[in-house]
């Protein structure tokens, strides 16, 4: 058996073309969605995503902008430029790229963004209300793998579903998303004994260890549906996931590609992220506006 690839690219461009479509409606009502991206210091592997994330705001026609500060940044700076964007109307998503400098507080920063423009779903209130179901925005990451499994019609209900790695970003909400949807979730660490007790018996593996390869072919149960997260630089210049690939396919029914897989779902979900915050910045607009229409009709009212 050879798995099915399950092509983040195809999926992401039919993904935005409906997001797009939103788009274009709050355009025509003469609101563009924003997003704002943040990027301090010169890590190379930032650059490139932070430059894919522009470039996919623009192919979708969505208003970007790029705020670049150098390394030795003060966290001052950095939160007083993300209070003026919670404040811009033409913004209606704010990114923060992580890995901040050691002297800025990744948390006070993330923090500090408006939960209506929290576009990666990493603000407290957005992971917390996971716990509900009632998340605003949810985690790209986390959210994109949902979309992929959803597109491929794979069946989450009443599933084993297994996540390996435990980050805020990625492995605490995606076992939140998978347990929303009735799955039996175990969310395995670094800490974890028996590694492959767990993998043996996932009908759904979700690895996000940042450790290349780490899973194989062997650990797999035969069918289940592989998904890898992470994306590795190999001493030979390419791109590895955290799944053996080669091996993993051959045990799997369906499996993710590095790179293809999950990357350009986890950029079109930021998209979709910032769309929607535009609706609703558009929606609560349009209830001031009746709100003191009203209250302009009741106080000529009186005045009669």
């Amino acid at each position: 058996m050879t798995a099915t690839l399950m092509d983040g690219v195809a999926v992401s461009k039919s993904i935005r073309a409906q997001w797009k479509e939103r788009a274009d409606v709050l355009k025509l009502q003469g609101l563009t969605p924003g997003l704002a991206v943040v990027l301090v210091g010169d890590n190379a592997a930032s650059q490139v995503y932070v430059r894919n994330k522009v470039k996919a705001c623009g192919e979708m026609g969505l208003h970007s902008e790029l705020h670049q500060f150098p390394a030795n940044v003060s966290e001052q700076v950095v939160l007083a430029r993300i209070a003026e964007l919670n404040a811009s109307p033409k913004i209606h998503g704010i990114l923060v790229q992580l890995p901040l400098p050691p002297q800025i507080d990744n948390t006070r920063v993330l923090e500090a963004i408006s939960v209506e423009k929290d576009a990666d779903g990493f603000h407290l209130y957005n992971l917390g209300a996971l716990v509900t179901g009632g998340t605003v925005f949810p985690p790209c990451t986390p959210y994109g793998v949902m979309a992929l499994l959803d597109y491929y019609r794979i069946p989450i209900e009443g599933c084993n579903a297994v996540v390996i790695g435990r980050s805020n970003i990625v492995g605490k909400p995606m076992a939140l998303m998978l347990l929303a949807r009735s799955a039996t979730v175990s969310i395995c660490t670094s800490k974890t004994r028996d590694l492959r007790q767990y993998t043996s018996i996932a009908d759904i593996l979700v690895v996000a260890t940042g450790k290349p390869k780490m899973v194989t072919g062997a650990m797999i149960k035969p069918g289940a549906v592989v998904v890898d997260v992470g994306i590795n630089r190999m001493p030979d210049g390419k791109l590895a996931g955290d799944v053996d690939f080669d091996s993993a396919k051959e045990k799997a029914s369906y499996i993710t590609p590095v790179p293809g897989g999950v990357g350009p779902m986890t950029i079109t979900m930021l998209l979709a992220n910032t769309v929607q915050a535009a609706e609703r910045f558009a929606a609560k607009s349009l209830n001031m506006r009746k709100d003191q229409s009203g209250t302009g009709r009741e106080a000529a009212a009186l005045q009669k």
